[in-house]
């Protein structure tokens, strides 16, 4: 089969396609012919050996996938050969042949568009437990999300719109137009301060923070009392497809500080989100130190994610929210997919289709 393999940390010149042995399902794993696998910011940042919890190269990124499941390892019992599953695996997913834990995996329906229920796994999924697992949001509550026009910043204010929130969003001027059309306020974020544009009364009752760094220390003071900040990412710590070591000096520094901000404050919270759970371990820093495992994890709370990716098929179903697959290349052009990846972020979702 083939896999996508990072040889080394870098920009998306270090991937390359290789040949290898079929995977052999272990104890409670499934082995799954990929159908669509996704590429994301998330693949760059682990690509470039920024992400918490990066494996030691050489490793496969790709975060999620969906396919069919080929052969059962032992101790299986919910799912058969032949069912069509969603997986988020952290990295392991840029691959023809990929073996995954039954426990992690989510029955897909063989009538929705593989390319299009990718982005549930991942991208709606972080969006929706952001708003209804974290930040526990109520209708009519206000939100501000920062790079709304952004795949998981669509996906928010989608599912926004479907809770009944008040939306505002920071974007590019180019973004403005759409992130209006989804029905939020939105802020220029190189020309406007948010913190003096027109957020309501005292402040918002939530902001969702993906970028982190001194962006953070802002966001906490576009509260209002009573509100939450969920920090769910530092993708300030990559510069250019690369790692930045400034960039993880300041959004440790403003992570710690906005964090001690919360616990001192009496009536605003910060906290802090992460979709996945890795297969071993525990680290903080992004230095390389583990071992290079065939996927990286799974979900945090399979228990969630099995009952929340049903709330999202609804949803897509119904017609309420609408995924947006940008282009499908084939797995061979795993390097031109992390090339395009900042200038499609706000078009749609870039799938590999092996």
């Amino acid at each position: 089969m083939k896999r996508v393999v990072v040889d080394h940390y870098g920009g998306p010149e270090v991937l390359r396609v290789v040949e290898a042995d079929d995977p052999r399902p272990g104890p409670g794993e499934v082995r799954v012919r990929v159908l669509a696998a996704g590429v994301s910011y998330t693949d760059a940042m682990l690509r470039a050996g920024t992400y918490l919890g990066v494996p030691k190269p050489p490793f496969t990124p790709g975060y999620e996938l969906v396919g069919v499941v080929e052969e059962l390892g032992s101790g299986c019992s919910r799912l058969r050969v032949g069912d069509r599953i969603g997986a988020l695996t952290v990295w392991g997913a840029d691959a023809e042949r990929v073996c995954v834990l039954e426990a992690n995996a989510v029955e897909v329906p063989e009538e929705l568009d593989p390319a299009e229920v990718l982005s549930l796994v991942f991208t709606y999924m972080t969006a929706y437990q952001l708003l209804h697992r974290t930040a526990k949001v109520k209708r009519g509550e206000s939100v501000l999300v920062h790079g709304a026009a952004g795949r998981v910043g669509t996906a928010v204010l989608e599912l926004g719109a479907v809770a009944g929130l008040r939306l505002y969003g920071t974007c590019s001027a180019r973004d403005m137009a759409a992130v209006e059309r989804l029905g939020a306020v939105a802020i220029d974020y190189r020309n406007e301060d948010f913190l003096a544009r027109e957020l309501p009364g005292k402040g918002v009752d939530v902001v969702l923070d993906g970028l982190g760094g001194a962006l953070s220390l802002r966001s906490f003071r576009a509260l209002r009392p009573g509100g939450r900040l969920v920090i769910y990412g530092h993708s300030s710590t990559i510069s250019h497809g690369h790692r930045s070591w400034r960039g993880w000096i300041e959004w440790y520094a403003a992570t710690a500080t906005v964090a001690l901000w919360g616990l001192l404050s009496p009536r605003r919270q910060v906290s802090a989100y992460r979709i996945q759970k890795l297969r071993e371990g525990h680290q903080v820093i992004p230095r390389g130190a583990r071992r290079p495992l065939p996927v990286g994890g799974g979900p945090r709370s399979p228990e969630w994610f099995r009952e929340d990716f049903s709330t999202l098929l609804e949803l897509l179903r119904e017609g309420k929210i609408h995924p947006v697959v940008a282009e499908r290349l084939p797995l061979s052009e795993a390097r031109r997919a992390h090339e395009l990846l900042e200038q499609s972020a706000s078009v749609g979702k870039l799938v590999l289709v092996p």
